[in-house]
């Protein structure tokens, strides 16, 4: 593994900037469109730049073989319904209680991975620092911290986007062990 440079570091802030600033351009974005039409363009400006770098790499798109169903349920489960249900969620809440919702990603996927993998077992120093990190987050934002009557139905929606993220993950590993497919990792990539 080589040493990371002054690039390596700027790409991840400029990363983490673009990252960060997700749930406040939804918030701005669902006052023009709906759910489904913010999902949509994000899926498929997402799209362009994956297929650009598919055909410059030459990496053969397998979406069309016969698994095909493999890869729409993944590509439904991990971005159309994620995307539609964080739109949906953040009409109603705070941009920042959006990301303490999504931040809960790291303990589905500890929970989830212990019931649906052989390899990611539950113990007792992941447990751990899952809560610990979940706990930093919440202190951080909890002068905004407020779910109530008006808005817990859209911070559910949230909660289950953020979910879904982890079922597409756990789906990939079980259908690529289930079906012998050979999903691109970030090497090929």
């Amino acid at each position: 593994m080589r040493q990371p440079k002054l690039i390596d570091y700027t790409l991840l802030v400029i990363l983490s900037l673009i990252w960060a600033s997700a749930f406040f351009n939804i918030k701005i974005a669902t006052e023009s469109f709906g759910p489904i039409t913010i999902a949509f363009l994000r899926v498929f400006f997402g799209s362009i730049p994956v297929l650009l770098l598919c055909f410059y790499k030459k990496i053969k798109i397998e979406a069309f073989s016969k698994d095909w169903y493999w890869f729409a349920i993944i590509g439904f489960v991990n971005l159309v319904l994620p995307f539609f249900l964080i739109a949906y969620g953040v009409k109603s809440v705070q941009s920042n209680l959006a990301a303490i919702l999504m931040s809960t990603t790291p303990l589905s996927s500890t929970v989830l991975g212990h019931f649906f993998t052989k390899n990611e077992k539950f113990d007792f120093i992941k447990t751990f620092g899952i809560l610990i990190g979940f706990s930093g987050i919440v202190y951080l934002f909890s002068d905004n911290f407020l779910i109530n009557d008006n808005n817990f139905f859209s911070a559910l929606m949230i909660l289950l986007g953020s979910t879904c993220y982890v079922i597409g993950g756990v789906l990939t590993l079980k259908t690529v062990s289930y079906t012998h497919l050979t999903l691109p990792t970030n090497r090929e990539v």
